[in-house]
């Protein structure tokens, strides 16, 4: 930070805060518009218009402002974004600049009906996801000091997994009246099964931290629950292939693999609710770890919203109408962590305010 950023931050006032803000913001923030997204695309199919509507705004408010947030960090603290980026516990979080720009655009054309907006977010998506794949993997790679398993990995880097099924998601949405190109649907194919990759090959590792490494309560944060979250987005993704499989002729020779596979990552995610509910009550029950606002319990919020399209898309793929009933009674549940959550924020950023007022 150079000399008059320093005397900059330290001036009362709006423009400081927000300097603040930018300098110190979470690289996952944006699971605030993949939270959003999701939900609000959940309460669309379920129904829950009036619900599903507000959220578009909301996300779209959000999506802006964190864009805005990260352009300033960009341009004032540029070394805090390459810290960040080989930093193996805050540079997963990137790939929510993926993840948020594809669950928008599917929440832009599922909710909202503008197809152009969201075709637009899904090259936007397209390119930030080889940027931040690639950028993320060679970072943390060729660091000369890495942390031990235990203090370097989460639930959050299954968020890689997550922006890849993204892409799907968005391009299996926008596909559904014109079949895309072959060559897209190819893609759309190869990128769900890097995402089932990806999750494939993270999960073991994080698999083996939580039962082979001691764990204390503040080890396991809310991106744990992303453990469920990906797997959810990869039955969504596996799910809209396949009712996509009558017009898309690349799927036609893939159908029977979609479909075990596509059950199985449904499977693995209702596995890990139960422990995942578990493990939280012991860390806020049991250790009376304090529930407080903070960033990643949108990663928290994230899945269950997911979890409830997942399984709706599921039972509409294979023509299994009695689980429809999981996501009717889920939703519910989707919706008040969202609430809560929002509501948190809405408390940090009064507090702030009030905070820069008091200075002014």
């Amino acid at each position: 930070m150079t000399v008059a950023t320093h005397a900059e931050a330290r001036q009362p006032g709006l423009l400081p805060l927000l300097a603040e803000t930018a300098r110190d913001l979470f690289p996952g923030y944006f699971a605030l518009v993949m939270a959003t997204g999701v939900v609000s695309i959940a309460c669309q199919l379920l129904g829950l218009r009036v619900i599903a509507i507000p959220l578009v705004g909301i996300a779209w408010v959000a999506y802006l402002m964190l864009w805005g947030l990260t352009a300033a960090r960009v341009v004032l603290f540029p070394h805090r974004i390459a810290e960040d980026l080989s930093n193996h516990q805050r540079a997963p979080g990137f790939f929510t600049l993926v993840a948020g720009t594809c669950v928008l655009g599917t929440q832009t054309a599922v909710v909202a009906g503008a197809q152009g907006v969201a075709s637009a977010l899904w090259y936007l998506g397209l390119g930030l996801w080889f940027l931040v794949m690639y950028a993320f993997f060679t970072a943390v790679t060729i660091r000369a000091r890495k942390p031990t398993l235990a203090a370097g990995i989460n639930g959050a880097w299954l968020i890689a997994a997550v922006a890849t099924q993204s892409i799907v998601v968005l391009k299996g949405t926008l596909g559904a009246a014109v079949p895309p190109p072959v060559e897209i649907q190819f893609l759309c194919l190869a990128f769900f099964m890097i995402g089932s990759m990806l999750y494939l090959a993270i999960i073991p590792l994080i698999f083996y931290r939580l039962t082979f490494v001691r764990l204390s309560a503040l080890d396991f944060g809310p991106p744990y629950w992303i453990n469920m979250g990906a797997v959810a987005i990869t039955t969504l993704a596996g799910s809209i292939l396949l009712l996509r499989s009558t017009t898309w002729p690349v799927l036609a020779d893939f159908v029977p693999f979609l479909r075990g596979f596509t059950l199985f990552f449904w499977a693995a995610a209702t596995w890990w609710i139960p422990f995942l509910i578990a493990l939280t009550l012991w860390r806020y029950l049991i250790r009376r770890e304090p529930l407080r606002y903070e960033p990643t319990l949108w990663g928290m919020v994230f899945p269950l919203g997911m979890y409830t399209t997942g399984t709706l898309q599921l039972s509409r793929a294979l023509d299994l109408p009695f689980l429809a009933a999981v996501p009717a009674a889920f939703i519910h549940l989707a919706l008040f962590a969202w609430g809560l959550t929002f509501l948190g924020l809405l408390g940090r950023i009064a507090s702030s305010l009030l905070r820069a007022r008091r200075h002014v």
